[in-house]
């Protein structure tokens, strides 16, 4: 919201776009999510087996690997940063290529982040990683605030917003090390070629990186044909503000289910409990399809004013937030199949069976670009239109394979509680948009009048949503309703 205040998704902004593709593409391939999904299974196996200071010693390896290896991979990208960024034409290539280098160093950080993630998160610690991410929004927050009125062109401006990004990563990977005090062990500086499970990890890290570098792979093949075909000056930027708002359920709810069953479905397959690991992966299922479809289809048809709450204001023109919101509606299609498959491949992970996942990824990558080279031309949305179809592919063929691998999987509950919860969330969307209409007609669309319409239309859509379920009996309800009831006795 505060970028988008100060830059828009018109003229250089996009050229930050742009630069931020690969490194956040270098990011997903090799760490973060990669190694922390490569890591949790191995270091889990060694807990339950009693092994804890060779564990320890797996995971201090690591850490120093991935800092060594990442550092010296972040230097060659710096430098190999002009031919890289050649293909995709952006709209300001000296400013794109010197932002690039700023943001490269991003990569060893969170290479090592995903070690001390993945430590807390055997240990059941979720609450201090994922409050991270918080204290990486403030701190580019306040680099925005304080630096860019002080800037006195929009190079420098751009310049100010890649600088807060490196500096609030830095913070993310510093604020949960505290929290590894008080374990088992703690981090040393060894580096223990011969342990076989490092070796284990880094081989498990080869189909991890390509099965989840791959999903990012489309995001940058969507940001190629958005700057080569379609508008450089507009479509790369509208496309990423877009993605965020449709990455905001994702994150509040895929991402917590899938992160939270991850220790324990790595868990039940060190232990060969085969009846828990189909229990678990069908209710994290159930459980992804109760929270993302609802806002899949609430989002979508308040999309506009979602776009206009959050984005217009400052350089962000109504004429963009027609654009965005188009943008947004394409991307809900798939939000749940999004979040699904992020679940998927963790069920995969944990069985340690990555080449799976991969296989598939490099599939759904095949598919996005032969989509993308078609669905361009019906506009700006038709790119993420594409990721949509290709969540629902990767979707339903994870399913399949893992349904393959496990003898069942449960199917006949998750289709029965997600067709009644499709016909609860078509309930919410029409009471949410029924109640901004009304609401909207006299409130007026300025900041204050888009609150005063969208909030309520929010909330008696939340609350249509839980009482069409109760009506409909959909299991999943049970868990937020026992969640608090707890915290009420509490």
């Amino acid at each position: 919201m505060v970028a988008a205040n100060y830059f828009g998704v018109q003229g250089r902004i996009n050229a930050f776009t742009v630069a931020f593709q690969i490194p956040n593409l270098v990011r997903a391939l090799v760490a973060d999510s990669a190694l922390s999904s490569a890591f949790v299974p191995v270091f889990s196996d060694l807990l339950e087996k009693g092994e804890r200071r060779r564990a320890w010693r797996v995971a201090s390896s690591l850490f120093w690997l991935m800092l060594l290896g990442l550092g010296a991979l972040t230097a060659l990208f710096m430098l190999a940063a002009p031919l890289l960024l050649r293909p995709f034409h952006p709209v300001d290539p000296g400013l794109a290529v010197g932002l690039s280098q700023v943001l490269f160093p991003i990569v060893a950080l969170l290479g090592v982040s995903g070690i001390i993630v993945g430590i807390l998160n055997c240990y059941d610690e979720f609450s201090v990683p994922a409050l991270t991410p918080v204290a990486w929004n403030v701190a580019i927050i306040i680099g925005l605030v304080i630096g860019v009125p002080q800037a006195h062109s929009d190079s420098s401006k751009l310049y100010i917003y890649a600088a807060a990004i490196l500096a609030g990563t830095v913070v993310q990977v510093m604020l949960p090390v505290p929290w590894l005090r008080g374990r088992d062990d703690r981090l040393r500086l060894v580096i223990d070629w011969h342990d076989p499970a490092v070796w284990r990890t880094l081989k498990l890290m080869i189909p991890v990186t390509l099965s989840l570098g791959l999903i990012n792979v489309n995001a940058v093949v969507d940001t190629f044909f958005a700057s080569r075909l379609l508008d450089p000056n507009l479509a790369p930027a509208a496309i990423d503000k877009a993605f965020r708002v449709y990455m905001l359920p994702q994150g509040m709810f895929s991402v917590a289910v899938a992160t939270i069953l991850f220790p324990t479905l790595s868990r039940l397959s060190a232990r060969d409990d085969w009846d828990g690991f189909r229990d678990t992966v069908s209710l994290g299922l159930r459980q992804i399809a109760f929270l993302l479809v609802p806002a899949s289809a609430v989002i979508a048809v308040l999309a506009d004013p979602i776009v206009r709450l959050l984005y217009q204001r400052g350089a962000f023109t109504p004429h963009q937030t027609t654009v965005v919101a188009a943008a947004l509606v394409a991307f809900t299609l798939g939000l749940t199949f999004n979040g699904t498959m992020l679940l998927l491949n963790r069920s995969f992970f944990s069985l340690q069976s990555n080449w799976v996942p991969t296989a598939i990824a490099l599939g759904n990558l095949f598919v996005n670009g032969v989509l993308d080279a078609f669905f361009y031309r019906f506009g700006v949305w038709g790119i993420p239109l594409s990721t949509s179809v290709v969540n629902l592919a990767g979707t339903v063929a994870l399913v399949w394979v893992l349904r393959r691998r496990l003898g069942r999987l449960d199917l006949g509950a998750l289709v029965t509680s997600l067709t009644r919860v499709v016909v609860a969330s078509g309930v919410a969307a029409a009471v949410g948009w029924g109640v901004w209409d009304v609401i909207d007609s006299g409130a007026g669309r300025s900041f204050l009048g888009q609150i005063v319409s969208l909030l309520p239309a929010l909330t008696l859509a939340g609350v249509a949503y839980l009482g069409a379920c109760k009506a409909l009996q959909v299991r999943e309800l049970d868990a937020v309703t026992g969640l608090l009831r707890r915290r009420s006795a509490g």
